[in-house]
C-alpha cells in the first residue's frame, strides 16, 4: 500500500504496536524526535514534512499516563503547526476513561476534560479502541471511529474449541459486552452480582446462571488491580465450574495484578496490547497478549481512503 499523503507517527508509549501498525499497511513509519528536558519537560519536533498530509498519531494514554498524554497533546500541536492537513488522534487505549461522570460531589469529569485537551491541541478525529463508556464519544464535537477488539479476541477463544463454555460477566455493568461475547460463541451468559451485606464487611459474590461443569471465560473491558476478575474466578470455581479463564482488550495491570493473577484459580488471562505488556506480565505464564494492528490498519486505511469503517464495528 502506497500512500504519499498518509504518514503515522508514534510517541513512547507503545512504538512497537505502531511498528506493527505500519507493517501492517506497507508503509515507514514517520520521524519524530521526543525528548524529555531534566525537569520532565517534554521536546517535540516533527523531522519530516508533514505539509498537506493526511496524519495519524498511535499514542495509548497508559502508565506513565500524564506524560504519555502531555506527548500527545504536543505532537499534536507540533503537527497542527506544520501544517498537516488533517490530524487523527489514534488512542488504543483512552486514559482517565473511568472518570466519565460525577459520583461524588465536587469531583472533575477526567475523561471530558481529556477530550476538550485533544479538540483544543489540534485533533481532528479520533480513533480509538473499546472505550470503558461508550458515552464517551459524546465528550467530542470532532468525530470519533469507536473500534472493538471482540473479534480478535473471540477467534482466540473459538479456536481453543472448549466444550462446555459459559462467558460470565465480572459485574453487573459489564453485562452487555458479555452478553455480545456469549453470542459469537453461541454459549450460555452468568453474570457475577458483588454487594456489600454490611459496612465493613467483605463482599459477597453471588453467581447468576449456571456455571457447575462448566469452563468459564471472564470477560471485561480492562483489568487494573486484578481484584475484580480474581474474586469472580474463586466464586466461580466455589460454584463448581471445571475451570476459569478471563479476557479483557486492556492490559493496565497495576500493583500486585500479575501477582494476584499468578495466585489466582485463573489458567489463562487473554489481553490485546493495545497497552505493552510489563516484563513481570512477559514472563507470567498465564498472561497472554494479541495484536489489534490489523484492525487498527484496517481502520485507518478507510479513514484515509474515506470508505465506511462500520464494518469494523461488531
Amino acid at each position: 500500500m502506497t500512500h504519499d499523503r498518509l504518514k503515522i507517527f508514534t510517541g513512547n508509549a507503545n512504538p512497537a504496536l505502531a511498528e506493527e501498525i505500519c507493517d501492517a499497511m506497507g508503509l515507514r513509519m514517520a520521524e519524530v524526535s521526543s525528548e524529555q528536558f531534566a525537569d520532565g519537560e517534554h521536546y517535540i519536533q516533527v523531522m519530516e514534512n508533514v505539509r498537506g498530509a493526511d496524519v495519524f498519531v498511535v499514542q495509548p494514554t497508559c502508565t506513565p499516563v500524564d506524560s504519555n498524554l502531555m506527548e500527545l497533546l504536543l505532537m499534536i500541536d507540533a503537527l497542527k503547526r506544520a501544517s498537516a492537513e488533517r490530524i487523527t488522534a489514534v488512542l488504543p487505549y483512552y486514559g482517565y476513561a473511568r472518570q466519565d461522570r460525577k459520583d461524588k460531589p465536587r469531583v472533575p469529569i477526567s475523561a471530558k476534560l481529556v477530550a476538550g485537551l485533544l479538540e483544543t491541541a489540534g485533533a481532528d478525529r479520533v480513533l480509538t479502541l473499546d472505550l470503558h463508556a461508550a458515552q464517551i464519544q459524546g465528550f467530542f464535537d470532532i468525530p470519533v471511529d469507536h473500534l472493538f477488539a471482540s473479534p480478535v479476541l473471540i477467534e482466540h477463544f473459538r479456536a481453543l474449541s472448549r466444550p462446555s463454555l459459559t462467558v460470565v460477566s465480572p459485574d453487573a455493568g459489564g453485562v452487555e459486552r458479555a452478553r455480545a461475547f456469549a453470542k459469537r460463541l453461541n454459549c450460555p451468559l452468568a453474570i457475577i452480582d458483588k454487594r456489600r451485606e454490611e459496612a465493613n464487611v467483605a463482599e459477597v459474590m453471588n453467581v447468576v446462571g449456571a456455571v457447575e461443569g462448566q469452563h468459564c471465560l471472564l470477560v471485561d473491558d480492562l483489568i487494573d488491580t486484578a481484584g475484580t476478575i480474581v474474586k469472580g474466578a474463586e466464586a466461580l470455581m466455589k460454584k463448581g465450574a471445571a475451570g476459569v479463564s478471563a479476557c479483557a482488550t486492556h492490559a493496565v495491570l497495576s500493583g500486585p495484578a500479575v501477582c494476584r493473577i499468578a495466585e489466582s484459580p485463573l489458567e489463562e488471562v487473554v489481553f490485546t496490547n493495545s497497552i505493552p505488556l510489563s516484563d513481570a506480565a512477559r514472563e507470567c505464564g498465564r498472561i497472554k497478549s494479541l495484536s489489534v494492528a490489523r484492525l487498527l490498519a484496517e481502520a485507518i486505511r478507510s479513514i484515509h481512503e474515506e470508505t465506511s469503517v462500520s464494518v469494523l464495528f461488531i
